[in-house]
């Protein structure tokens, strides 16, 4: 009994997979195809640390992903000004936040968010989907 529950519980799980991979379709109805830029090398800066008097860093590895690969382009030739936002955005938090799993997260919406900004204003588009940290540490 014990078994069978388990192997439906499997074959729910991926008919749910499956049927979410549909779900990502343009609305014209055709799939919809992602690209996504790493920023190389890796992202490395200070954050404030008011607890201690030590000096903390962060470091880490971003991708954007963006909803056409012939936006890859446009997002590499302002990859220097966007490095500079998230740099500078990873500088203002404090040491609390950068240690927080949660925090991560808002750290990572906030430089998604500032990224769009800076895209907007350079493009006049929104190019990025999402944000993904592939690599996060702290010390």
């Amino acid at each position: 009994m014990r078994k069978l529950t388990n192997m439906l519980v499997l074959i729910m799980l991926l008919g749910c997979g499956l049927s979410s991979s549909f779900h990502a379709q343009a609305e014209d109805g055709a799939p919809k195809d992602y690209a996504y830029f790493g920023f190389e090398p890796d992202i490395i800066t200070n954050y404030i640390s008011k607890q201690s008097k030590k000096i903390g860093y962060v470091r880490i590895t971003m991708e954007i992903m963006v909803a056409s690969p012939d936006h890859i382009a446009i997002i590499e030739h302002h990859a220097p000004l966007l490095r500079a936002a998230v740099v500078e955005v990873l500088g203002e938090q404090d040491e609390l936040k950068v240690k927080s799993p949660t925090g991560k997260s808002e750290i990572r919406e906030l430089c998604f968010e500032t990224i769009n900004r800076l895209l907007k204003e350079e493009t006049g588009q929104e190019l990025a989907v999402s944000l993904l940290f592939t690599k996060y540490i702290y010390h």
